[in-house]
């Protein structure tokens, strides 16, 4: 058997068990080898039904009968059902989303369970337990090592691999046990040099494979574990690397810095420079002046200042001439995720280069402004006057423009800089790789770019995802800051909160509202208020139909919150003397600018909303936040959320309002509530919900194992420098051609956005 046979060659599939495989993205022997377990149940734990306890995992033997199929009275989840039993006593068997189970066991067949005892009001119950039948029972079934009629349990575990409908895990240990009788790993080939392994004491490929689907104690599974875990972020660095090495091969502008002009530029802050801010203008003007492009990431909360540290690279860039030249700048691009978002950033730079003699252009799908006006127009009583697409096309392809900020609109072909010097991306991971490509690669020089993110990233991750990038950290906000009260409302708060809020309402102060939902599901007919005033209402478009309107916690529904619904009880219940609006993804582009203009300029009090408002604009009175079902955000998203409302030296209220009452759920709104910043939150969530849940294949295409190595910092760490030190004697790989290789495969399976 050779690992590159297709499976359909080599094993007996019907049409269902192709389709499972193919569903998995396993087509050839290799994709099975490399389709690992995703844990492994302990056979040592073998017991006697009479010895069962609730929420124990366990083994038994006996005969089965009572087997059927049925639905869940009220999921109507299909299941199969029946009951095991021994010389002891006997025990329901239960198998949800498995009914076809039921008609692959006979009643009275011998077999050995392996499941989650699980107790419930009905009684207690294996969950669904991996079966296999058993050709004869052991003389005694209680006995923990069954050496009589050739049944022993000694070894340490059993695999257990991620399933489909019509594969099962079994089938899948079977498979890998024929694949590793012939002996097919015999001429396998290791792509990770030999010295890497020797240094980090990771075992080779071919030993790797076998200890990971046939370990024989818990030391060769974390090995081979170990191993696959460091390749896969190795890879990834390998990858991240490489891109950096190759941008680092175009030349840039070497941008060259005034200390003095800069200190002047600074004092123009609304506030002092922190410590942070300083240190990352220092290392991004060092950066700037070589002779190749930066490529850097500043992360920083929200409300760190990281616009004032583009501003400032941006200032030092426009002020310089290009090179052999008398007249004229250098050009910024600044692109931001959102119209909202890039226009916010246009007024914050006309305040920041008012002073100076610098034309500031937006680019936008709703239109273009350009700073400064000729005049001042009467209709919008600013410094900035609206002109057409072509003619601000035109300036900035001659060079009279020399900031220009923008959405994605920034990187259509139409847009031609004429000495385009510095890209500031800002949410950067709110864009592909592709799109920053766009925006970089142009012809001749190649620009520097300065990538920003107010989301909380674990370090480790950001060396990981982000590796082709150096990293700058704003880790403390601007003096006068009040740092923001966090409250954790229980249900019989609730009235009292609202009191609190009212007063601050009453101060003149606003208020944000954010719920999971958008619509309730009797609200498929109803034509929700964008806004509930006293001087009238304007409608949206009807909702659309939603799913159940509440879940379940441990037998008890949960209400689930939403936009429209909470908005109308607000209003009729709570706070009927102040204006509320609404702002969700289902409304359009313009409804949702003008929602946002009505509520920055204070003619709307209260916004309920969705997490749209996670990245939107600055409202510096808006100083309280309620978050409604907060168990259904992450916690790095909640911070994002909670950031909305300190954009001032006013004091900043967040509300964390959760129906779910799971331990789980209670530490991570905890660690909301004590974590001192985002970076410190980011790794409380890594550790409390995970990798997997914090990324995942779906986010970047990094396998669960990967991202749990994510979780190990000296791992993450020695790919870097591996991946780094690689890079740099043999940038192609070239004296490593099975590495090259699975780099490559590796790639087209990452997705980094």
């Amino acid at each position: 058997m050779q690992l590159s046979d297709k499976l359909e060659l080599k094993f007996r599939l019907d049409a269902n068990q192709k389709r499972a495989l193919h569903k998995l993205k396993l087509f050839s022997v290799a994709d099975l080898l490399f389709h690992f377990p995703v844990r492994y149940s302990d056979i040592s734990t073998v017991f006697k039904i009479s010895d069962l306890v609730a929420g124990t995992s366990a083994t038994v033997y006996g005969k089965v009968s009572k087997l059927k199929t049925k639905k869940g009275f009220r999921s109507k989840i299909p299941m199969a059902e029946g009951e095991i039993a021994d010389l002891s006593g006997k025990i329901k068997i239960i198998w949800f989303n498995q009914a076809y189970l039921a008609k692959m066991l006979h009643d009275g067949e011998n077999v050995k369970l392996t499941g989650k005892v699980t107790a419930s009001k009905s009684g207690t119950y294996l969950a669904n337990p991996e079966f296999e039948k058993i050709p004869n029972m052991p003389i005694d079934a209680h006995d923990t090592l069954f050496q009589k009629n050739g049944i022993s349990n000694s070894g340490f575990s059993y695999p257990v691999y991620a399933e489909t409908r019509g594969i099962t895990s079994k089938w899948f240990y079977h498979a890998i046990e024929k694949i590793l009788r012939e002996k097919t790993l015999d001429d396998v080939e290791d792509y990770i040099p030999s010295d890497i392994l020797k240094k980090y004491s990771l075992p080779k490929l071919k030993t790797a494979l076998i200890w990971i689907h046939k370990p024989k104690n818990a030391k060769d599974a974390e090995s081979a574990r170990k191993r696959f875990a460091f390749e896969e972020v190795f890879c990834i660095q390998l990858e991240r690397q490489h891109d950096k090495f190759e941008y680092r091969k175009n030349k840039s502008f070497q941008i060259n810095t005034n200390k003095k002009n800069i200190e002047e530029f600074l004092q123009r802050f609304p506030f002092d420079a922190t410590n942070s801010q300083e240190k990352s203008i220092e290392t991004i003007l060092e950066d700037m002046a070589k002779n190749f492009p930066m490529s850097r990431l500043l992360e920083g909360d929200v409300g760190s200042g990281k616009t004032a540290v583009a501003a400032t690279a941006s200032y030092v860039t426009v002020m310089q001439r290009p090179d052999g030249k008398n007249f004229g700048n250098l050009q910024v691009a600044y692109m931001a995720p959102t119209e909202i978002l890039a226009t916010q950033h246009f007024e914050s730079f006309i305040q920041y280069f008012r002073h100076l003699p610098i034309n500031i252009g937006l680019i936008t799908g709703s239109g273009c402004r350009k700073f400064p006006a000729k005049t001042i127009g009467p209709a919008n009583g600013a410094s900035w006057t609206t002109i057409s697409r072509s003619q601000l096309l035109k300036w900035v392809a001659n060079g009279e423009i020399p900031i220009l900020i923008g959405t994605h609109a920034l990187i259509q072909k139409t847009v031609k800089f004429k000495n385009l010097a510095l890209c500031v991306i800002d949410e950067q991971h709110r864009f592909g790789t592709a799109q920053r490509r766009k925006l970089v690669r142009k012809d001749g020089l190649a620009p520097h770019l300065l990538s920003m993110t107010a989301t909380p990233i674990p370090r480790t991750l950001a060396l990981t995802i982000y590796g082709d990038l150096d990293l700058s950290l704003l880790d403390e906000m601007p003096a006068g800051r009040k740092q923001i009260i966090t409250e954790i409302i229980t249900p019989n708060k609730r009235d009292q909160t609202y009191e609190e809020i009212r007063q601050e309402l009453k101060n003149g102060r606003q208020l944000y509202v954010i719920c999971p939902r958008i619509f309730e599901a009797e609200e498929q007919q109803a034509e929700p208020l964008s806004i509930l005033s006293p001087r009238g209402s304007r409608f949206e478009p009807k909702a659309p139909k939603e799913g159940r309107r509440g879940e379940k916690e441990g037998g008890v529904k949960l209400e689930i919150k939403s936009v429209t619904a909470e908005a109308k009880r607000l209003k009729k219940e709570i706070f009927q003397e102040y204006d509320i609006g609404i702002l969700h993804s289902k409304m359009s582009k313009e409804k949702k600018e003008e929602m946002m203009q009505e509520f920055s300029q204070g003619r709307i009090h209260i916004l309920c909303a969705t997490s749209v408002v996670e990245v939107g604009v600055n409202v510096p009175n808006a100083t309280m936040i309620i978050i409604e079902g907060a168990e259904r955000f992450g916690l790095a998203q909640l911070h994002q959320l909670r950031g909305r409302v300190i954009r001032s030296t006013y004091q900043a209220y967040c509300y964390i309002f959760a129906e779910a009452k799971s331990e789980k759920t209670i530490a991570r709104l905890k660690a909301l509530k004590t974590a001192k910043n985002g970076f410190e939150l980011a790794e409380l969530d890594l550790t409390l919900r995970g990798a997997g849940e914090l990324g995942g294949t779906k986010q970047w295409g990094i396998t669960d194992l990967g991202m749990e190595a994510i979780k190990n910092i000296k791992m993450v760490e020695a790919a870097r420098l591996e991946a780094t030190r690689l890079i740099a004697e043999d940038p192609e790989l070239s004296n490593y051609p099975l590495l090259k290789q699975k780099v490559h495969e590796k790639a087209g399976e990452f997705h980094f956005e």
